[in-house]
């Protein structure tokens, strides 16, 4: 399916949808669509919930989650319902909290979600991962694809996973929709490497700084910046050693804590009692900067300047949202770094043996076109396919007066759902 030749929708239709963001549009919710909420116990103890989204009667059952954002109106819900299958979006037990989030302990919430599935009796699973849900998902299918003494015995932060004891059905088929190579990998390709002291968000090595006109930044009503292949390449060698920085400092810290809580059992004082009962919270200042948000010639696409946060980089690079933001040491080195992380298409995609549908945006300005063939390649499935649609990160249309990518990936989503489980 090719988005470039289908006929385009009224502008009000598009100011519409732009307003909705990453939510499903009301008007096309079927009239006999029923919803449901499940509190869902997980197999280290604790909770989570989900919503069935559903006409009755279907046996297939299309599960989309995101291990940070609540999705239970996904755009996607009402194309693929009114498509003939189920919808379970499950929110995660780390809902816009990166403190607490470690990809390890999230795979108990996949699991639950795909058990209560399987107990409802629902013939297949797919897996419906967007952006930083296809990570997860992969990382799920990989663990569980594997005998239970070869899963990950210690997160990267060295807690225990337990997964040797976690129950992980397999599910059937996947649809990656806009994904990310792995929250870390995301991260490292935007970390700002000129930042020379992680207590101070201002410290800047004027070498590395890539928004001077020194090293080639320009406004978008500039005409965009225009990178030097050596400044390019120092660049990313700077951004994984800040990352390398990051792990070490995380690993300290948790190693403090451990020798604690050691001395605690051998000696109690009060010093160790703090520092073993301590969770050390940082901040990981400036985290978008990725140079092919504001140099549009590199890995080009149909994107805009600027990030998935915006055009004004001082903003969102130095503000106080942003991705990794806030962090502990063990979810820093569980999901943010991509030199640790165990959730990226580089380790976990080749499991993937089932069918597979990859639909990606030409406008996506958080995921570039290398990134989408690396995830592609990695994939091992033999029966996998790539729709490429108009649109930006979340399907919204990249022009006034052309169809809204949202349908179209709908749409796309539900013919090969059709063709492959109908």
């Amino acid at each position: 399916m090719n988005s470039d030749t289908t006929p385009t929708k009224s502008t009000d239709r598009k100011v519409t949808a732009g307003l909705r963001g990453a939510a499903w549009n009301p008007d096309l919710i079927p009239k006999d669509m029923r919803s449901s909420i499940h509190s869902l116990p997980t197999g280290d103890g604790a909770q989570v919930t989900g919503c069935l989204h559903a006409l009755g009667g279907e046996d297939t059952v299309i599960f989309i989650m995101h291990p940070r954002e609540l999705l239970l109106t996904h755009y996607l819900v009402p194309h693929l319902v009114t498509g003939g299958f189920a919808c379970w979006v499950q929110g995660p037990r780390t809902v816009g909290n990166d403190l607490r989030l470690e990809h390890e302990t999230a795979l108990f919430d996949v699991a639950a979600g795909v058990m209560h599935l399987r107990a409802e009796g629902f013939r297949n699973i797919i897996l419906l991962g967007n952006s930083g849900g296809a990570g997860l998902f992969a990382f799920y299918h990989q663990q569980a694809s594997l005998p239970v003494t070869d899963r990950v015995p210690h997160s990267p932060g060295g807690r225990p996973t337990r997964l040797e004891e976690a129950e992980m059905p397999l599910v059937d088929g996947f649809v990656l929709v806009s994904p990310h190579p792995g929250q870390g990998k995301l991260l490292q390709s935007m970390i700002d490497p000129s930042l020379t002291d992680e207590s101070d968000a201002f410290s800047i090595d004027p070498e590395l700084f890539p928004f001077s006109k020194e090293n080639g930044y320009r406004r978008a009503e500039e005409g965009g910046a225009r990178y030097a292949p050596e400044f390019i390449e120092r660049y990313r060698r700077a951004q994984a050693a800040r990352v390398s920085r990051l792990d070490d400092s995380a690993r300290e810290l948790i190693r403090l804590r451990m020798a604690a809580k050691k001395r605690m059992k051998e000696r109690p004082c009060l010093s160790d009692a703090m520092v073993s009962s301590h969770q050390h919270i940082f901040q990981v200042w400036r985290t978008d900067a990725d140079l092919r948000c504001f140099d549009l010639s590199l890995d080009p696409s149909d994107r805009r300047f600027g990030s998935v946060w915006g055009s004004r980089p001082m903003a969102s690079n130095v503000g106080s949202v942003g991705f990794a933001r806030n962090c502990t040491p063990e979810s820093w080195l569980s999901t943010w770094s991509g030199l640790s992380s165990n959730a990226s298409f580089e380790k976990c995609g080749p499991a993937i043996t089932q069918a597979v549908l990859m639909i990606e945006y030409s406008g996506d300005n958080s995921v570039f076109p290398s990134d989408l063939d690396a995830i592609f390649d990695s994939l091992g499935s033999t029966d996998k396919q790539r729709t490429r649609i108009r649109g930006n990160h979340h399907g919204q249309s990249l022009t006034l007066d052309e169809a809204n990518g949202q349908d179209l990936a709908g749409a796309a989503a539900v013919e090969w759902l059709q063709a492959k489980f109908g």
